[in-house]
């Protein structure tokens, strides 16, 4: 259970994080938002978040019996449909093509209490073509994609949990990006209905949060059979090391947060692994590109012209894929889901741990960033979270941006991921600047 400094404060519409009154979200969202885009707009947004908060008020009024996430404001990515909000996926499709009952994440959210603080702003259907998000930390740089508007308002502090997902690399790299906790848990494990499809045998809800608390307390709202572990020894860490970590173009962040850990007492193993990493690309692209184009089937060709050119291609390249390609490449993506679970058991492994991102955010906002370190691990359904592990600059006279550790588990063990994830956050601690 997080901290009740998480918690609104009723009475007078304010908010209190980590002991610190700042003013009402109503209020921080267009003042913050100017500039960042992070959240879509929203006519009425203050009457709106004022009524769930009565509403909250009135089930719960004893604060003894007031559940986990009460009172949190919760920014929604737009590819979740929400009761009262209209859903657009970042595209100019009319709202009544994409509408549908809510998302069961959403509403298990504010089962636990929490208030949509309103929708945040995606690449157009979770693809590839930009949104309108900025960096919070360099206005000129990508805030990632494609939960882009989620990870950027968690970042900037407009609110401490956001719901987004993840097909290929849309959590774990907005997150390093952002310099914020991203968290993508089993594939399945937090049920997808009430989301607009990307590509479904990938697509994994996912969220962004303030601080581990927090997130251990969203993910016990949100997945199925939630079990809180305990971290009672330190997990034996595991870096793939082969063509898969040359993919990164930034290392010298991740050696530096590899001697971190080992300095706080980790054991950390070098394991050569996923030497057919292009391989691996390359059928999760296949798999993708089909099944956005099925996702689309209903909607594309009524209204192909107000789609962006980017997701537009994709579609037409997904419906050029013969069925024996695509097969092919499904029954590569089944093998290796079974078979990486035993590859980390023979490793000795517990949890992976590499880059979430090729790099710090790349500079313009025309692209989202490489999402390839991400790959693997969503195609093999495994939990993976990015932890803020400091700064790096993308080249000479460049800013220095966050940069994030991912670490990954077995499939099904989140629980014990998240557990194992305060010891790692803190021996990372001083190469992050936190407390």
């Amino acid at each position: 259970m997080p901290d009740r400094a998480h918690g609104m404060h009723l009475s007078d519409r304010r908010c209190t994080f980590y002991g610190r009154d700042v003013p009402p979200i109503t209020d921080r969202i267009p003042d913050a938002d100017t500039d960042l885009h992070a959240f879509v707009e929203e006519t009425g947004r203050a009457e709106r978040v004022a009524a769930e908060l009565d509403g909250i008020a009135r089930r719960w009024p004893d604060p003894q019996h007031r559940p986990p996430l009460y009172g949190v404001p919760v920014g929604v990515k737009d590819v979740f449909r929400v009761d009262g909000l209209p859903t657009r996926a970042g595209s100019a499709v009319p709202a009544e093509v994409l509408a549908g009952p809510e998302a069961t994440a959403v509403t298990r959210l504010r089962t636990a209490g929490a208030v949509v603080a309103g929708k945040t702003a995606t690449t157009e259907f979770a693809y590839f073509a930009p949104g309108p998000t900025r960096n919070p930390h360099h206005p000129e740089h990508t805030p990632g994609g494609s939960s882009s508007g989620s990870a950027a308002a968690v970042a900037a502090g407009l609110v401490p949990l956001a719901l987004g997902t993840q097909t290929v690399g849309s959590v774990v790299r907005p997150a390093a990006y952002c310099g914020c906790i991203g968290v993508k848990p089993t594939y399945g494990r937090v049920p997808c209905d009430g989301v607009v499809a990307n590509a479904p045998t990938f697509d994994t809800v996912g969220f962004f949060a303030a601080d581990l608390p927090l997130a251990r307390a969203a993910a016990e709202a949100l997945a199925d059979g939630w079990t809180p572990a305990r971290a009672d020894e330190r997990p034996v860490l595991g870096v793939p090391v082969g063509p898969y970590l040359d993919q990164a173009d930034a290392r010298e962040p991740f050696a530096a947060q590899v001697s971190a850990l080992r300095a706080a007492g980790f054991e950390v193993r070098e394991v050569p692994l996923f030497d057919d990493i292009e391989r691996v690309n390359r059928r999760h692209t296949v798999v993708n590109l089909v099944e956005l184009a099925r996702s689309h089937d209903a909607w594309f060709d009524h209204h192909a012209e107000v789609y962006r050119s980017q997701t537009a291609s994709a579609i037409r390249e997904g419906r050029a894929v013969d069925a024996a390609t695509y097969g092919a490449a499904l029954a590569e993506v089944q093998e290796f889901r079974r078979t990486l679970p035993a590859h980390t058991a023979d490793a000795g492994v517990d949890v992976w741990i590499c880059p979430a991102a090729t790099g710090p955010a790349p500079h313009g906002l025309d692209t989202t960033g490489n999402p390839v370190m991400a790959v693997p691990w969503t195609q093999a359904g495994v939990p993976a979270l990015s932890l803020p592990a400091g700064t790096a600059a993308a080249g000479p006279g460049a800013p220095a941006l966050p940069v994030g550790l991912q670490c990954v588990g077995l499939p099904g063990a989140d629980e014990q991921l998240l557990a194992w994830a305060d010891g790692i956050a803190a021996a990372l601690a001083p190469a992050t600047g936190r407390p």
